[in-house]
């Protein structure tokens, strides 16, 4: 029986993976960064400029959004530490997706870079 460690692995070695020194040029070539974390781990802290689309609802959203739907769309994703966005990556390959790239490490090599992030604000009261 097959562990999550061994589907995460069988998908990294069927997709492509940009790490941190070229990730920035990546996203910046991107059409979508896409977190595909949950929405409270989004909220928390993300990557400026991505949106959120999660795990488990991404296939269906670019199956049914006409503007996500080209098969062309050059496309980065991350999640935590990179195990979601591999099998995201997989899964839009396996949908003829063909410029998918995730950002090994994720969020959290992300942020131990320094990278910047967009974080809430908390109101202030005067």
């Amino acid at each position: 029986m097959k562990s999550a460690h061994d589907l995460v692995l069988a998908a990294k070695a069927r997709i492509a993976e940009v790490d941190l020194q070229q990730a920035a040029a990546a996203i910046r070539n991107a059409d979508l960064l896409i977190d595909v974390r949950e929405a409270d781990e989004y909220s928390a802290a993300h990557i400026p400029g991505a949106v959120n689309i999660l795990r488990g609802l991404l296939e269906f959203k670019l199956s049914n959004d006409p503007q996500l739907s080209n098969r062309d769309l050059k496309l980065v994703l991350y999640c935590k530490n990179s195990g979601r966005s591999a099998l995201a990556a997989d899964a839009l390959r396996e949908m003829g997706y063909r410029n998918v790239l995730s950002l090994a490490g994720g969020i959290e090599a992300w942020q131990a870079a320094g990278r910047e992030l967009l974080t809430p604000t908390l109101p202030t009261f005067d």
